[in-house]
């Protein structure tokens, strides 16, 4: 079967309409020594059986979740996902929508966005969500783009390096070619969350930014860092990379937060090797008009019956340039379906029993780990992440314990060399007793 359905006289025919003679010559303008002039050196063509045999043979030189227990989480987490969600997700209406700039055809579209923002503005304690963001990272660094606009000629941010430092990365790219500043908030290395005495008379800031749970896995007091910003007429922009830690402990809103954003993957989306994501994103009402992407209302036809329309779309493709809240030209859309689809499947009551069991599992997981030798890194309170002190030795350990099918934590020395030989651990509802017993048990003897 041809890839390309063009026949060397339609190929003759274009090219004698552009003006050159041959393939070769739309490739002028680069120099020959970036191009390669021989023919690509391709395996011979396969029949389908022998494509999917070698395919699968490619597939096994490499390890997936469902051969290993992974014991790892810092922004992607392994959740269970119920089977109505890839089903229904499955119909066509669903997966071959497309951005819907005309409602009188997308209703059934702007409905399940309509539903997302709702559920996401509960789950937050917002008054009002967008319709998603790319991700939980850009979700951030468009937060505090919106705090500058309405700080009133306010340039500076502080952000905490509790913050997972993907997203500090993101934001950091993002304000690279602005006048903006960003000051770093230390975290107290006791206690895991930000330094508090850090946050006060910081002066002229257009927003605080903190992350609870943090990278670390600890539950920062949002209310103490919303108190401290609006003192100094801040905004608190509170983001997270485990929004199911919301079923437990209180959300963001009722903190005092005023503008939430983050990571929606754990909300029944796959991990899938990395992506995609889902930048949840939500405000207080009286700063709607700087929200960025976009926002579906709910509204009457003549008629009186209920529909849906874009209340707000303050992007570059519907206004000025220059009038624009954000270049964000898409969205999540299916994701954001999927996880409007898992929190109502789970339902509030789900919610909490889901992010208990949670809880219950890493704190069995660390009592484990405990008695297998290593020590706890910080005092505070956390949800389904926590640091632990390795024993000497435990590097080469885990290596060894990688060939058993066993992912032990993440090493914090990459991002904080001040921790060099520390780890952050994950468990969810998905990490068995058995696993998490097999894991301590292989180190006990180990060491």
């Amino acid at each position: 079967m041809r890839y390309l359905p063009h026949t060397e006289e339609d190929v003759a025919a274009m090219l004698e309409r552009i003006g050159v003679s041959s393939l070769e010559d739309l490739f002028a303008g680069i120099p020959e020594s970036c191009r390669s002039l021989r023919p690509m050196d391709l395996p011979r063509p396969l029949s389908e059986w022998d494509l999917t045999a070698r395919m699968e043979s490619m597939a096994a030189t490499m390890s997936g979740g469902a051969s290993h227990s992974v014991f790892l989480g810092a922004g992607s987490y392994s959740h269970y996902i119920p089977a109505l969600i890839p089903q229904l997700l499955g119909r066509s209406e669903f997966t071959t929508a497309y951005t819907p700039y005309q409602p009188e055809v997308s209703q059934g579209t702007l409905q399940a966005i309509f539903e997302y923002q709702t559920l996401t503005a509960r789950l937050l304690g917002m008054d009002v969500a967008n319709a998603s963001m790319y991700d939980g990272a850009s979700a951030l660094a468009e937060a505090l783009l919106m705090a500058i606009r309405l700080g009133k000629g306010r340039k500076k941010v502080a952000l905490s390096s509790a913050i997972h430092p993907h997203y500090r990365q993101v934001v950091a790219t993002y304000f690279a070619p602005t006048e903006f500043e960003i000051i770093e908030l230390p975290y107290d290395p006791e206690t895991g969350v930000t330094d508090s005495n850090a946050l006060a008379d910081m002066g002229d800031l257009a927003a605080i930014a903190l992350q609870s749970p943090n990278f670390f896995g600890c539950i920062e007091d949002l209310q103490r860092a919303a108190d401290l910003a609006h003192g100094e007429k801040a905004l608190l922009v509170a983001c997270f990379s485990e929004p199911l830690a919301f079923g437990l402990i209180k959300n963001p809103g009722i903190q005092g937060a005023d503008i939430v954003c983050g990571e929606g993957q754990s909300l029944g989306i796959p991990q899938s090797f990395g992506g995609p994501g889902l930048g949840m994103f939500a405000c207080r009402m009286a700063h709607v008009r700087n929200l960025p992407g976009r926002v579906v209302g709910q509204t009457k036809d003549i008629h009186g019956k209920r529909g849906f329309v874009l209340t707000l779309s303050t992007r570059e493709q519907h206004i000025r340039r220059e009038k624009a809240t954000s270049n964000i030209c898409s969205n999540q859309g299916l994701c954001a379906t999927a996880s409007a689809m898992y929190m109502a499947c789970l339902g509030g009551t789900g919610l909490r029993k889901l992010a208990a069991l949670n809880r219950d599992k890493a704190a069995y997981l660390k009592t484990g780990l405990e008695a297998a030798g290593f020590t706890p890194l910080f005092k505070s309170p956390v949800f389904n992440e926590f640091c632990l002190k390795a024993p000497e030795g435990f590097s080469k350990i885990r290596k060894r314990l990688m060939e058993k099918g066993m992912v032990a934590g993440l090493g914090l020395g990459d991002f904080y060399p001040e921790l060099e030989g520390a780890f952050l651990f994950c468990a969810t509802e998905t990490a068995s007793a058995a696993s998490m017993d097999r894991l301590a048990d292989a180190i006990r003897e180990a060491i």
